[in-house]
């Protein structure tokens, strides 16, 4: 693709665009309809969502009300208790969460949850944002059903700044009221297959989506140009292996289109020799990733491949949060490619994720890159990525998919 058409992809993605909402769909018709003005049949594939739609969402300390978001698919409800603020996990500090509204620093993970929902706790306070920023942006967030299962208590999300300003002035008593109402909506993935001589299947996943503040341009629109270039190479090169092209919907939260495909598609995993993972690529700044859930091997492959064709990159052996953990998960090797970026130059899930990040050259670099790597996988007598996870990896896996803590 040239540097003209990656900046008007840009441009004509600018906007936020959720898991489930109309906006990702729009987003998803608009990737199948590049595809199709290349004569390539792209399709959409739904799968099922939990959604809600928030009504009341409010949070009150000491009488006096702090902007907040509830979370999503955290149930209705009000409830008024002392407000504790966790600082650790240990057991000391956990016992202090009976009957408490809990403010907490970072995600609200599973294990978090589980935590403070086995001691007790009432309702819970989350906080993003940084207390340096001009902004008090909000991220909207949401009880995922992994996490909660089936267990709720209500919870909001606040800015730093406030969050801060509760501590620092001793904060005693939080009211939080959730009204929502919850249904099963509807995310896509939008898949495309590039037959090759052989059954056996590459897929390339990259996902679309954003998160609630953001135009998500370097996450991860980059990742979704990357795999439309590559689609376009490949429709114009012959190919040994097959090629599945997959833009995820719903990777911001949690996965869930890559979950959806791979739940959805169990038959036709075992042809699958490996998958190749787009996740934020061609920003001005930063270093280039390659992480693989796969043999170390490849991470040595990588390594020279690089140097053999003058590309810094630096591989090593993983799990990374995105749309391969779902393929290596049902034992299909995997590398995920990023240009990490430096929080200082680039920072993502927030309203500085636009198109000012992106540099179409080192977009053009990156791709060129990638393209290299799966046409070698792909054009090889022999997928040479041995199809296995190590055992090491599976332990990754197992922990970063909260079956081990």
């Amino acid at each position: 693709m040239t540097t003209a058409q990656i900046e008007k992809i840009f441009r004509e993605t600018a906007y936020i665009r959720t898991g489930g909402s109309a906006e990702e769909k729009r987003a998803a018709e608009y990737l199948q309809a590049i595809c199709r003005e290349a004569g390539l049949d792209a399709q959409l594939e739904p799968f099922p969502v939990d959604m809600a739609t928030m009504h009341t969402e409010k949070l009150t300390v000491d009488g006096q009300e702090i902007p907040c978001r509830g979370y999503l698919c955290a149930g209705s409800a009000e409830v008024e208790a002392p407000l504790y603020y966790l600082t650790d996990t240990d057991p000391m500090s956990l016992a202090g969460c009976r009957g408490k509204i809990v403010l907490f620093d970072g995600y609200l993970g599973y294990w978090r949850y589980r935590d403070i929902l086995k001691h007790g706790a009432v309702g819970f306070i989350s906080y993003d944002g940084n207390v340096n920023y001009l902004d008090r942006d909000i991220d909207r967030r949401e009880l995922r059903s992994y996490v909660a299962q089936g267990e709720k208590i209500p919870g909001v999300n606040i800015n730093a700044k406030d969050a801060v300003a509760l501590i620092a002035d001793g904060a005693k008593t939080a009211r939080i009221t959730l009204a929502q109402d919850e249904y099963t909506g509807e995310s896509q993935n939008v898949v495309l297959d590039l037959p090759g001589e052989d059954e056996q299947v590459i897929v390339l996943t990259a996902h679309y989506d954003s998160t609630s503040l953001s135009q998500g341009a370097y996450d991860n629109m980059s990742g979704a140009v990357g795999l439309l270039s590559m689609a376009m190479h490949f429709a114009a090169h012959p190919h040994r292996c097959s090629l599945r092209f997959i833009w995820c919907g719903s990777e911001e939260r949690g996965l869930l289109g890559a979950k959806a495909y791979c739940a959805g598609h169990e038959e036709g995993l075992e042809k699958i020799s490996l998958c190749v993972n787009l996740d934020m690529i061609g920003c001005v700044m930063g270093k280039f990733i390659a992480c693989c859930t796969a043999e170390e091997k490849l991470v040595h492959y990588l390594t020279y491949m690089g140097r053999e064709l003058g590309f810094q990159t630096a591989p090593y052996q993983g799990v990374y949060s995105s749309d391969s953990t779902p393929f290596s998960d049902k034992g299909i090797p995997s590398v995920s490619f990023c240009r990490a970026a430096p929080r200082e130059t680039a920072t993502i899930h927030n309203s500085y994720d636009t198109a000012a990040l992106i540099k179409p050259a080192q977009m053009e670099q990156d791709i060129a890159f990638i393209t290299a790597f799966v046409s070698r996988m792909a054009n090889a007598a022999f997928c040479p990525v041995e199809r296995t996870i190590p055992d090491n990896m599976k332990e990754k896996l197992d922990k970063y998919l909260c079956r081990k803590r």
